[in-house]
């Protein structure tokens, strides 16, 4: 009997060697993450609002960006037209420099004037660097002072494996960028609601009432392929390969795809298509603030302007994943109490704190959206005196 149980327990014991490793075997089949984009170097997805990262593939590896350096041209055109700096029916003027661009182009000729709005659909659509060139020009004074603006400002913006040499890509010794940092780029780009006029296109014309009109057609074909494509910008050199930073937006979820190395554009479109389905599929949003939305009042010690009203310029969301409960998830925007005048546009004034009971599920910064210089002696004299006598 004793020899029956101890055979019995042997061919357990071999059974579960053998099919215990094809167990483990199929369950970390199953744990490993869908591999979305296998034919690039490098990808990232990313939710828009939160930035979020959804998924990725050597996000941080540093590769030449090609014309995606574009939507960091394109963020600086914005801001400038946000401080006033520019505008839009404003025409430049374009230099003997710009004119002699080689790569893609809008053909601009030396001291033709364009307006901003159509330099920026020759860069958006078209991928101009003869526009891009003029528009840096135009902002910095020379290309040179512009370049140094893209680093600035991407350092401001967190991107560490980036590193601009020229405002449009063309290959150059030390101009790198990562999927990831492409992808942070295209997030503030994307707070700018007004670029996807011209991203978003597919088709449109420049001097159209001239006696040579030139059409443009979008290199980014998902904008009339994938249902809510609306940008950003595509990228190609021999060296860089075929490269897109793409938004899309269905519902309340905007998600932005980079890819980077593809080997032709149709694998870089098929697999840019499958980021933006696997996205759509497994994830949603919970919006926290709309674009309008009141946030409060920032007051600031000593400035010309003592209260300033704040709105949402652009929306704030949390991603779920489909399915999630929401329950229990609130948020609250904490404003600094200690600002004093000087304040410049994008200096840091609170945060709004997402929580879920008491846990933090996440932060997102809050900037001035304006300039306060500091009052004048008469002013504070006269608030000191209203607060006095209760006038105030």
């Amino acid at each position: 009997m004793i020899s029956k149980v101890i055979k019995w327990s042997i061919c357990i014991q071999l059974l579960l060697l053998v099919a215990l490793p094809s167990a483990m075997a199929e369950e970390a089949k199953r744990a490993q993450p869908v591999e979305l984009a296998p034919n690039a170097v490098s990808s990232v997805i990313i939710d828009a609002d939160s930035g979020t990262v959804i998924h990725d593939k050597n996000k941080d590896a540093r590769l030449p960006p090609a014309s995606i350096t574009k939507i960091m041209t394109m963020l600086l055109i914005m801001e400038a037209l946000d401080q006033g700096k520019l505008k839009l029916d404003e025409k430049v003027r374009t230099s003997e420099y710009a004119a002699s661009m080689g790569g893609s182009q809008i053909f601009l000729e030396v001291g033709e004037e364009m307006t901003v709005r159509d330099m920026l659909k020759g860069i958006a659509m078209a991928s101009g660097n003869d526009a891009s060139v003029a528009m840096a020009e135009k902002i910095a004074g020379t290309e040179q002072a512009f370049v140094r603006m893209m680093n600035e400002r991407a350092a401001q913006l967190g991107m560490k494996n980036t590193h601009f040499v020229n405002p449009n890509g063309l290959p150059a010794e030390n101009h790198y960028s990562s999927a990831y940092d492409i992808a942070l780029m295209s997030k503030e780009l994307l707070k700018h609601e007004a670029i996807t006029q011209y991203t978003g296109l597919y088709q449109d014309y420049l001097r159209k009432e001239s006696p040579k009109p030139f059409w443009l057609v979008n290199t980014n074909k998902l904008v009339r392929f994938y249902s809510g494509a609306d940008g950003l910008k595509t990228g190609y050199t021999s060296e860089a390969k075929f490269c897109l930073s793409a938004t899309a937006k269905r519902d309340n979820l905007r998600v932005i795809s980079v890819v980077m190395g593809e080997p032709d554009t149709k694998t870089r479109n098929a697999e840019v298509t499958r980021m933006f389905d696997y996205a759509f599929s497994q994830y949603t949003n919970l919006p926290i603030y709309k674009t309008g939305d009141s946030l409060g009042e920032l007051r600031i010690g000593k400035g010309e302007v003592p209260v300033v009203p704040l709105t949402a310029t652009h929306p704030y969301s949390l991603l779920l994943k489909k399915g999630e409960a929401a329950d229990g998830i609130r948020h609250e925007v904490q404003l600094r109490t200690d600002l004093k005048a000087p304040i410049t546009a994008g200096d840091s004034i609170g945060k709004i704190i997402v929580y879920k009971g008491d846990q933090v599920l996440t932060e997102f910064a809050l900037e001035s959206p304006v300039n306060v210089k500091k009052a004048g002696w008469w002013t504070l004299t006269k608030r000191t005196a209203k607060r006095m006598f209760f006038l105030d």
